[in-house]
């Protein structure tokens, strides 16, 4: 039955499968767990198993779920940030993880949405995304400017990876003279085991199991790459979206020094015209419940009623979480 369902998915439209998932989802579990017939579906697009947007969105799901009456909540697998706003976008999908400066983009029309501007709100800034720069510590590449002529992956098409790596080619003006493709985390993790790339890019929070994976394999010795020396440059050429950041030494095993990088944040990002008190509601229950979504994955012990700031995001945020977030203490400018 698998081997003929994924044979069989290649040829089929995507937003039929995933209109098909939805019903076979809802009907599942109607019938297993007595699930109310009159529940709506509430989907939060992720992004690849190998990250962190998707073990997080699937335990924000089980938590609203649970919550939130009405409702069963579901969470998707994408290709990341660019797929997900384009899927909330286009309301084909109600909540999102993105990469703000994916979600700039989104909503100022340019880029990779040349098409025109998505009506998007953020309700709630997420974490920092650490972007790896990865490889083998075999001598081959030690600097960005070692990709010259290498073969590198830049994250997944529709990733928000992908756009912020070849940012950072560009800025260091190397873009053209490297080998790209364009893989997700799990397929860089093989193709460098199989030694068909030398270096991949992912951006996400810490740890990704991608990487740890990676390290974790017999025989290779796991290396980060410093980079973070670029982010002036990016700042300058497409505005003041990155920081410099770090990732910890004994982030990944054999990692024994601490890894200069460029970080850019997340957000939780809703479609303009999601209901307020919807909105009211999951953010209540995401920050009331943060302790539970951290066993999912450490990364959300970093959400926080603090890091509510405009500043942090380029989306406005939608005006019921602006509310919300005045009513746990916040102090907003005017938006």
């Amino acid at each position: 039955m698998d081997s003929f369902t994924l044979k069989s998915v290649c040829k089929i439209p995507l937003s039929f499968m995933r209109a098909l998932l939805r019903i076979l989802l809802a009907f599942s579990l109607s019938t297993i767990i007595g699930c109310d017939q009159g529940s709506k579906i509430l989907s939060i697009t992720t992004g690849g198993t190998g990250g962190v947007y998707y073990p997080l969105g699937g335990g924000l799901a089980n938590i609203l779920s649970e919550h939130l009456p009405g409702y069963q909540v579901t969470a998707e697998v994408t290709g990341g940030s660019i797929d997900n706003l384009r899927l909330v976008g286009a309301g084909q999908a109600d909540l999102g993880f993105a990469m703000v400066d994916a979600a700039h983009d989104a909503v100022n029309g340019s880029g990779r949405f040349s098409g025109g501007a998505l009506p998007i709100k953020t309700i709630a800034v997420l974490y920092p995304n650490r972007m790896h720069f990865v490889t083998e510590d075999d001598g081959t590449v030690r600097s960005p400017n070692d990709l010259i002529g290498k073969a590198i992956s830049v994250g997944s098409p529709g990733s928000a990876t992908e756009l912020m790596a070849l940012r950072i080619l560009d800025a260091l003006g190397i873009e053209e003279d490297v080998r790209k493709e364009r893989l997700s985390a799990v397929e860089s993790v093989n193709a460098m085991r199989d030694g068909k790339i030398d270096a991949f890019f992912f951006a996400a929070g810490l740890p990704t199991a991608a990487v740890t994976d990676l390290a974790a394999t017999p025989g290779f010795k796991l290396q980060l790459v410093d980079h973070a020396d670029v982010v002036e440059k990016m700042n300058e050429k497409f505005g003041k979206l990155y920081v410099k950041g770090n990732i910890p030494k004994g982030t990944y095993p054999g990692i024994e020094r601490d890894t200069t990088n460029a970080n850019v944040w997340n957000i939780l990002f809703a479609r303009e015209d999601m209901p307020d008190e919807q909105v009211k509601q999951i953010l209540a229950l995401m920050f009331d419940q943060i302790d539970k979504l951290a066993l999912v994955h450490k990364e959300a012990a970093q959400i926080s009623i603090e890091n509510q700031n405009k500043s942090f995001s380029p989306v406005d945020f939608h005006p019921a979480a602006l509310s919300f977030y005045e009513s746990r203490g916040v102090r907003f400018a005017s938006q």
